[in-house]
Formats: structure tokens, sequence, C-alpha cells
């Protein structure tokens, strides 16, 4: 590891940080990467050259675990530890330190004006202005030791990842418009690799899906998809612990589509368990698709060298709430598949599912208190495994008063309760 100063500048051409993933008050980097600081500012790197994260340094900069970071997507989300602190603050709602400040219309009930910051909109500026320091760095042959880390930084311009991020959207199908709400356990950094188009239900109170009918991919399709990904993420992919088997239902591609493209992409991207951390498997699974599973998947899907997590789209045990929302889908068969779910967690040391639930404050009464009943009377055998995620609204106008009621359901809750935040990649 070289340390240069020059010109103020201190670059660490390569640093290790921890190999596990694990949970802390303070932004720790992961992996292997690239940092350059300035007396205000600190700026990683991954190991392709590509701009990761920004964090001020400054007493002035709103608080030292607060940061900037850029997604594989090229958005740049704002973390936060938010103006609340405390079993009621973040951590509480979120299962995270952080709040992830999205730069786009999503449904947070806890809003951060970051953009009327002039402190913190100052690091993207800062940015680009070590962008032209190094530059001219590079033209006058300063920082040898640094030579190869300068010329990977500066063929990725904005304009380069602006392009490089339609290529990952052009290599898998399309954007991943939402992340299930279990990659919060990776920083939402996952490879993903699309098995199945389009959706089963197409709720009308939706704002991510597409309206393409449900069609699965063929093998020839993710195995072009492995290859590419591969290529794309180059050297920084030895970085990712995460694999999300997409689009919207990747469950109902049924069990020799899922295990084929998770072994696949197992082998291929080199994925490896990290001390006793196994690879992390993600995908969103429908009421129905989970219904039809049998038992047989599920030990197939427990072999796997995955940790996997399955998010389930339950919304609602009401069936005004259902109709209101059109979700096409019985109450029976939404308690029978959460009654799966607990059963799957019970059995299963390698599979994890979660489940979604609508909130708004223009949802029948009898929403809430069917939801608080599931929740307090579920048979959980004693552990806290498949955590029950609360998705505001989007229409909502009153969404930091839902906390409210949030709480109360989190308290009578057997299972883990959390806010879901439509983050997409």
């Amino acid at each position: 590891m070289d340390y240069l100063q020059q010109q103020h500048l201190m670059i660490s051409v390569e640093k290790s940080g921890p190999d596990r993933l694990v949970k802390q008050t303070f932004p720790l980097r992961f992996g292997k990467y690239s940092e350059i600081r300035t007396p205000d500012y600190e700026f990683c790197f991954n190991l392709n050259g590509e701009i990761k994260s920004i964090r001020g340094l400054k007493p002035d900069w709103p608080h030292p675990a607060e940061q900037f970071k850029r997604t594989a997507g090229n958005d740049w989300v704002y973390y936060t530890v938010g103006d609340k602190s405390g079993a009621d603050g973040i951590i509480s709602w979120m299962g995270e330190y952080y709040l992830p400040c999205l730069p786009y219309s999503s449904n947070p009930v806890w809003e951060i004006n970051y953009f009327s910051n002039p402190v913190v909109m100052n690091a993207m500026g800062q940015w680009s202005q070590l962008f032209g320091t190094l530059y001219m760095a590079n033209e006058k042959g300063l920082y040898p030791h640094a030579r190869d880390l300068i010329e990977r930084i500066l063929v990725n311009d904005d304009q380069a990842l602006y392009k490089k991020s339609k290529q990952l959207n052009e290599i898998i199908g399309r954007r991943v418009s939402v992340l299930p709400p279990d990659t919060r356990h990776v920083d939402y950094d996952v490879i993903p690799l699309t098995i199945a188009d389009g959706c089963l239900y197409h709720c009308k109170f939706c704002c991510v899906k597409s309206d393409q009918v449900f069609q699965r991919r063929s093998q020839d399709s993710i195995r072009g998809q492995v290859a590419s990904l591969k290529n794309y993420f180059s050297s920084d992919i030895i970085n990712y612990h995460g694999l999300f088997l997409g689009n919207h239902d990747a469950l109902a591609a049924g069990p020799e589509l899922i295990c084929f493209a998770a072994q696949e992409a197992y082998d291929v991207f080199g994925f490896r368990s990290r001390k006793d951390q196994k690879p992390f498997l993600f995908l969103f699974g429908s009421v129905d698709s989970l219904l039809k599973s049998k038992q047989s998947f599920f030990e197939q899907l427990n072999r796997l060298p995955f940790y996997t997590y399955i998010n389930i789209g339950f919304e609602s045990v009401d069936k005004t709430t259902l109709a209101a929302i059109g979700k096409p889908v019985t109450v029976e068969n939404v308690k029978k598949a959460f009654a799966k779910m607990l059963q799957i967690n019970a059995v299963y040391d390698r599979i994890e599912v979660s489940g979604n639930f609508v909130a708004g404050d223009s949802l029948s009464l009898d929403h809430d208190d069917s939801l608080a009943d599931l929740l307090k009377n579920a048979d959980v055998a004693g552990q806290q495994k498949g955590a029950i995620y609360l998705s505001p609204l989007k229409n909502s106008p009153k969404k930091r008063e839902l906390l409210t009621r949030f709480y109360k359901i989190k308290e009578e809750s057997r299972l883990p309760v959390f806010i879901y935040l439509i983050q997409r990649l």
C-alpha cells in the first residue's frame, strides 16, 4: 500500500477492508479498493477505478458516518444517520444504522433534504475538481507509483460511467426497478441476473413492475448474461458477495431454472464463502409461486452454495385492502403462504423467506388490525428469522405519521419488522 503526499493528496493505491460483511455504526469498506484523500474529502474507488463513495472530513460535514455512495446503476445515494437515534430511530425501522436518501421518487417515511445543504452538495463539485487535478497530475507524470490507478480513474469520467450503467441494463434486458429489501444485508451491492421477465399479477398499486406478460428466460440467455456480466464487473467482481435473480417473480421461473442460474453464476463469478459467511442469493416471489413451490425444490435450494433470501409480496390479510390495491389473491391464500413462509424458515438453515405488506393512511382500518393480529400470533418456534417489511404507498401524504402505527405493529410482532424503501439498482 503506497501513500503519496503531493499537492495535498494522499493516495492509497490498494486498501483491504474486512472480507466478511458485518453491520457497523460507521461505514466500513469491504474487500479491496483504492482511496484518495484531500484535506477535506475522502474518495473511494473500486478495482476498476470507478468512483464509489465520497465522505466529508471537515467538522462542518453533517456526521462522520454520512457519505455519498454511487451504485452500479450510476445513482448517487446519500447515506444519513438521520435526525433521531436510539431504540426508536433509524436502526429500529430500517434494520441498519443509516438511511439511504434516494435521488429519485420513492416511498420514504423520513425525508432528509440533503440537496439544501451546501456542505453536502459541494462534495459533487469536489469530485469534479479532483478529477481535473488527477488529469493534470497524469499529464505531468506526478505520482508515479499511483499511475495505473490514476489512469483507471481517468477513463471512468461521468460520461463513461453513465454509458456503462446503460450497458448493464442492456445485458440483463432492462433496469432493475426495485431490489428485494433483504439486499440491505449486502448494502444493495448485488450482481443482477434476469431469469424471468414480467409479473404474474400487475397489481394497480405497484409503481415499479413492468406490464410484460410473465415469461421465463432460456438457459442460453442466462449463460450469455453471466458471461457478459463477468466482463462488465471485471476486476471488481471479487468484491461482490450477492446475486439477485430477477426480475419481479423469479420464484415463478421454477426450480430447474433458478438452481441452474444460481450454480452457473457461482461457478463463473468465482463466488466463495468468506470465513463462515456464504454468498447471498436474493429473489422475489409471489403468493402463488410460493404456494406452488414443492418441498423438493427447497431441499435442492438449501444445498446450493448460497444463503438464500426469498421476498414475498403478501401486501395484506384484509379483503377490502386487497381489492383496493388490485391484488388478485385471496386472504386465505395469503395466510397459507404466510404459514408456509414460517415453515420454510423453521426447517431450512440456508433459506430465509421474508414478506412485504403495504402501509398507508388511506387503507382500511382492518388492514392494520389484521396484520398486527397475524404477526403477534405467528408461530415462529422461538426463532427470529424471516423479517416483515412494511412498504409505504407512494401516494400516502402523511408518510412520517405512519411510524406511530409501524411501532405499534413492531412491538407486538413475533417477527422482526422494518420499513421497505423502493430502491433500484
